[in-house]
């Protein structure tokens, strides 16, 4: 069933409405307000602090609805706000953090990798030095073994050349010697070659001699 009337009685603009309730409130108010006066009247009382308070009362509310409906949304709507904004950055910190920590994580793990590579870097390079090193020392010896080889050589060739030169020239000074000597020239050649063999035989001969007592007289 619907009411004759609606809830609100009077409306100004979209700012303030009174509603039925309202005016029901108020009514019951006053009443209560008059016997209260009446009956601090006939208690003996100031029926005055009953208005006085009453009217306290009204300005309260006075002050009170207005907040109530316009400052108080506002403010709940601030604080809702900042409870928000708050809650976002708290979200963003965590996320932040969270981040950072990933972040840690990962170079933790990209430092470890490259302790990791350092050390078997270091380690091939060590195994490729002492390889090297290796291969630097037989080359060396192998060069030094080719260079005595070839003064070893280069000797025998000098000393075959000086032999070959000496005997030749003692060869011609025996010839002469024992040209001398037999008082006849040794032109043949066979002749020659005997008497400069038997020549240096004795000559080699006395050498020996020769060596072998120094070495029974040390």
């Amino acid at each position: 069933m619907t009411p004759p009337f609606g809830p609100i009685l009077l409306s100004i603009g979209n700012v303030i409405s009174v509603h039925w309730y309202g005016v029901l409130i108020v009514t019951g108010i006053i009443l209560g307000a008059n016997i209260a006066a009446y009956l601090a009247k006939k208690a003996g009382k100031d029926p005055e602090i009953i208005w006085d308070m009453l009217i306290l009362v009204v300005v309260l509310a006075i002050i009170a609805v207005p907040f109530y409906k316009f400052a108080l949304p506002k403010l709940n709507a601030v604080l809702d706000e900042r409870a928000e904004l708050i809650e976002g950055n708290i979200a963003k910190a965590q996320a932040a953090q969270a981040e950072a920590d990933s972040a840690r994580e990962e170079l933790n793990a990209q430092l470890a990798e490259a302790r990791t590579e350092a050390a078997r870097i270091r380690e091939e390079a060590r195994a490729e030095g002492g390889a090297i090193v290796e291969e630097l020392r037989a080359k060396a010896q192998a060069d030094a073994a080719r260079i005595l080889e070839n003064a070893q050589r280069q000797i025998e060739a000098e000393r075959t050349q000086a032999v070959v030169s000496l005997r030749s020239e003692v060869g011609e000074l025996a010839t002469k010697l024992a040209s001398r000597i037999v008082g006849e020239s040794l032109a043949d050649a066979a002749t020659q070659s005997r008497v400069i063999d038997r020549f240096l035989d004795e000559l080699e001969s006395s050498a020996t001699e020769v060596a072998a007592g120094a070495e029974q007289g040390d």
